[in-house]
């Protein structure tokens, strides 16, 4: 059956899934990358994301998470952060994604927003779609794009948040980096994760992280 899924989500150790102010200069808010440094070097991030062949990058517990977080997924759903830095109706159709013309995505990608865009195609095989009636409405739309396959919820954390809210996600990997934020936006600020049914099935120390695996009960 096809699961919902949250996969590589980088959490600091104090709960934050990305740090203040996330602009344009600063995608991840500032100090935010410092929660993606186990993510950074290895291969499926250099190939999949960097596109530098399949020769380059490590290949050890680390990768083999994030390789995960690519496999058997038919579709995607994000935040409008996950998507760009624009806020408000949208000034125009110019502004394409963080990833330039070809996504990491190669899937259907529903993003979250309260403004109404056109579809946009991209190279590779994503296109982004614009869902203004809520997350249900976008799950469906996921569900029913992949095929089968598992839909992702790439984040951000306000998204993840609502989904786990409404105990829609079946699994979530959450990539653990040993560095405090302080400030930023919190994943679990306010949520009894015991009492929405979910437990910790899973957690392994890799290079600078941990990976843990929270599933619904």
């Amino acid at each position: 059956m096809s699961k919902l899924r949250v996969q590589c989500f980088c959490l600091s150790l104090d709960g934050y899934g990305a740090g203040p102010n996330q602009d344009l200069k600063n995608p991840l808010g500032i100090g935010g990358d410092a929660m993606f440094q186990w993510f950074f070097p290895t291969r499926t991030f250099q190939s999949v994301i960097c596109g530098k062949g399949s020769d380059v990058g490590t290949t050890d517990i680390n990768d083999e998470f994030a390789r995960r977080g690519f496999e058997n997924v038919g579709a995607w759903i994000l935040g409008r952060n996950m998507f760009g830095p624009i806020r408000g109706v949208w000034p125009d159709d110019q502004w394409k994604g963080w990833w330039g013309e070809e996504p990491p995505y190669h899937t259907p990608a529903f993003v979250l927003t309260h403004h109404a865009r056109a579809p946009l195609v991209m190279a590779g095989g994503t296109t982004f779609y614009f869902v203004t009636d809520g997350i249900e409405a976008a799950l469906q739309r996921a569900r029913e794009a992949a095929g089968g396959k598992d839909v992702r919820v790439g984040g951000g954390v306000s998204t993840v948040r609502q989904y786990l809210c409404e105990r829609l996600i079946d699994e979530m990997h959450l990539a653990v980096a040993p560095v405090l934020m302080g400030r930023g936006e919190n994943l679990f600020a306010g949520l009894d994760l015991n009492a929405l049914g979910y437990q910790v099935s899973e957690h392994i120390a890799g290079p600078g992280v941990t990976h843990v695996t929270v599933k619904r009960k």
